[in-house]
C-alpha cells in the first residue's frame, strides 16, 4: 500500500524552488488544495510553475510584489511562510484565507517578528489573525517571538536566510520542534548556512543565493498513521511503502509510541509492515513533537487496554479545528470514555457504537473518525476536507472495511 507524498515537504520544495535561480523539478508532489494554494502564491510572487501530473517544474528567482491578494486557502504553512517572505519585498502584500485561517490560525508571532526586523506587519482587523498586510523590506537585526507554533519560526528562518542583512531569531516557549528541524534540514540540503543554540536561538547570515534543484517528495509519516491504525484495530496485516526512515519528518516518532503500546511493526528503510496479533495497551504520550497524530492516537486509545494519556498538546487547539475538543466530543458520541484536559486527552478502553459525527472541516479529525468507524460504522459529515492530505483515502480504507459517509 503506497503512502501519499508529504505535504510539508511538498510545500517547502515549492517555496524554495520559487526562491532559487533557474529551473527546479519536483517529482511526486502531493495533489492537495494546500499545494495549489502554495503554487498560486509563488506565481503571484514571480515564479513560473508548470504542472505535469505529479511533477512540478518551477522557474524561480524573480521575487516581486504581488498584484493581488494572496489566497492561502486552508493552509497555515502558506500563510506563515509566504507572510514571512513578503517581508523581503519593498511593497505591500495582503494575505487571507478561509474561515479557519481568518479565525483559528494565530499570526501574532509572525507579525511580532516582522516588526522587530523592520518591516510593516499588521492584522487587518487588529486581532492577530488574517487578513495580514505586510510591507518590507526587513532590515535584519534581532527578533524575539513565541514559538508554541512552529510555522512562524520556520517562516522567519527562511526569510532571515534571504534577508539583505544578518538576522538573529530568539524563540521563547519553543514547540513542535521536529517541524523546525524539517525546515533546517532544507536549509542544509540547499547549502544555506545558519547557527543555532538548541531551539531557542538562531543566527542567519542573510543574502542566500540558491540554484534550481531536483527533488522527489517522500511518503508522509503523518498520513501513514491512518492505515497503520486501521490495520491495528482490524487485526489486518499490511505493508506500507514510499516511506524513508531516514527522512527528517517528526511524525515518524509515532512508530515508537505504537510499539510501546504493543503494536507489532516491522520497520525497514523504505517500508513499514503491520503484523497481525497486536494487543494494544494504554501509555502516557508527550504529543508535542508529533502533534498531528493526536486525533488518531485518541482513536487507538479506545482500543487499548487501560488508560491512554495524551499530554503537552495544547497547540492542537489552534489547528484547522480545536482538535482536543473535537476528538473528545465525537468519541463521546461513539460511547468512548474520554476526559478533555487543557493540553490533551485521557482515553479509557471503550467499546464504540455507531453515531452521527462531525469532521469540523479538519482532515485529520475526519480521517481519524473514519478509522474509528471501521469498528462502529458511522455517518461522518464534511469529509471532503480529506483531500488536503490523502487523496485516495477511501480506496485505502476500503482495504479494511467499508465506511458510510
Amino acid at each position: 500500500m503506497n503512502v501519499p507524498p508529504s505535504k510539508s515537504h511538498t510545500l517547502r520544495a515549492i517555496l524554495f524552488a520559487a526562491l532559487a535561480k533557474g529551473v527546479s523539478r519536483i517529482e511526486e508532489a502531493l495533489p492537495s488544495p494546500d499545494t495549489q494554494a502554495m503554487i498560486g502564491a509563488v506565481r503571484q510572487l514571480g515564479a513560473e510553475v508548470t504542472e505535469e501530473g505529479s511533477v512540478l517544474v518551477i522557474r524561480g528567482g524573480k521575487w516581486q510584489v504581488p498584484e493581488d491578494v494572496i489566497q492561502c486557502g486552508n493552509s497555515g504553512i502558506v500563510l506563515r511562510f509566504i507572510g514571512a517572505l513578503a517581508g523581503l519585498l519593498p511593497g505591500y502584500t495582503v494575505l487571507t484565507g478561509d474561515a479557519s485561517i481568518r479565525e483559528r490560525r494565530p499570526a501574532k508571532p509572525l507579525i511580532d517578528g516582522l516588526r522587530q526586523l523592520g518591516a510593516f506587519a499588521e492584522s487587518a482587523k487588529g486581532n492577530g489573525f488574517a487578513p495580514l498586510i505586510i510591507r518590507g523590506p526587513i532590515k535584519g537585526g534581532r527578533a524575539v517571538i513565541d514559538g508554541e507554533d512552529s510555522q512562524p519560526v520556520s517562516g522567519l528562518l527562511i526569510a532571515g536566510a534571504f534577508a539583505a542583512a544578518p538576522v538573529e531569531l530568539e524563540v521563547r516557549n519553543p514547540g513542535e520542534k521536529p517541524w523546525v528541524d524539517l525546515t533546517l534540514d532544507w536549509l542544509r540540503r540547499l547549502g544555506i548556512p545558519f547557527e543555532r543554540e538548541g531551539y531557542e536561538k538562531y543566527r542567519l547570515q542573510g543574502g542566500a543565493c540558491i540554484e534550481g534543484f531536483s527533488y522527489r517528495v517522500p511518503g508522509d509519516f503523518s498520513s501513514a498513521a491512518f492505515p497503520i491504525a486501521a490495520a491495528l484495530i482490524t487485526d489486518t496485516e499490511v505493508t506500507l511503502t514510499n516511506l524513508d526512515r531516514e527522512d527528517a519528518q517528526g511524525d515518524k516518532a509515532l512508530l515508537g509510541v505504537l510499539q510501546e503500546m504493543g503494536a507489532r511493526l516491522i520497520i525497514d528503510e523504505k517500508s513499514i509492515t503491520v503484523q497481525k496479533g497486536s494487543r494494544l495497551r494504554g501509555v502516557r504520550v508527550d504529543i508535542n513533537g508529533f502533534i498531528d497524530a493526536l486525533p488518531i492516537l485518541a482513536v487507538l486509545g479506545c482500543f487499548a487496554e487501560g488508560k491512554t494519556e495524551i499530554v503537552n498538546g495544547a497547540i492542537a487547539r489552534k489547528k484547522e479545528s480545536d482538535r482536543i475538543a473535537a476528538m473528545a466530543s465525537e468519541l463521546k458520541k461513539m460511547g468512548a470514555q474520554v476526559e478533555e484536559r487543557p493540553d490533551g486527552l485521557v482515553i479509557h478502553s471503550s467499546t464504540l457504537r455507531s453515531a452521527s459525527l462531525e469532521s469540523y472541516n479538519d482532515h485529520r479529525i475526519a480521517m481519524s473518525l473514519a478509522v474509528a468507524a471501521l469498528r462502529a460504522p458511522s455517518k461522518i459529515a464534511g469529509v471532503e476536507c480529506i483531500e488536503k492530505t490523502y487523496p485516495n483515502f477511501w480506496d485505502m480504507l476500503h482495504e479494511f472495511h467499508s465506511v458510510r459517509v
